[in-house]
């Protein structure tokens, strides 16, 4: 979509000379009628107002609801993560610790398994927000 201002070139001719005079027109909306604009769509006066609101629709009722699901499974994976974080610095400030050998080396292992899982969720979760957004977009 291209935008363009309202300007009209006016000439006079004059002997021996060429005079271009520019004139700022100012006319009303063609969608709103309420406001004066300089700016044209297609030949077409519109305001600044109804040219934001073409190519920026609202989103849907159903929309926000999917995206607000997203985002809170986003918050939710990103406050997991920093708890599997904190227990695996846990289980790494004890090392060397008391534990036999197998069941250090086991509890690292699990806490390291969670913690890439929560990641490789988190993941997932940012994903489908991006293709959610993606999709969107590509609508208007």
């Amino acid at each position: 979509m291209h935008f363009i201002l309202g300007i009209r070139l006016l000439t006079e001719n004059e002997p021996g000379r060429n005079v271009i005079f520019a004139l700022l027109v100012m006319e009303r909306c063609a969608i709103c009628k309420a406001e004066d604009t300089a700016l044209y769509e297609n030949g077409v006066p519109i305001c600044l107002k109804c040219a934001n609101a073409r190519t920026n629709p609202k989103p849907s009722a159903a929309d926000q609801q999917v995206r607000s699901t997203l985002l809170q499974n986003i918050l939710e994976l990103t406050a997991r993560i920093d708890e599997a974080s904190a227990e695996f610095d846990e289980v790494m400030r004890q090392i060397p610790s008391d534990l036999p050998h197998p069941d250090g080396v086991q509890r690292i292992k699990n806490i390291s398994e969670k913690l890439s899982t929560a990641r490789q969720e988190l993941m997932k979760a940012h994903r489908r927000l991006d293709e959610h957004l993606d999709r969107r977009t590509g609508e208007t």
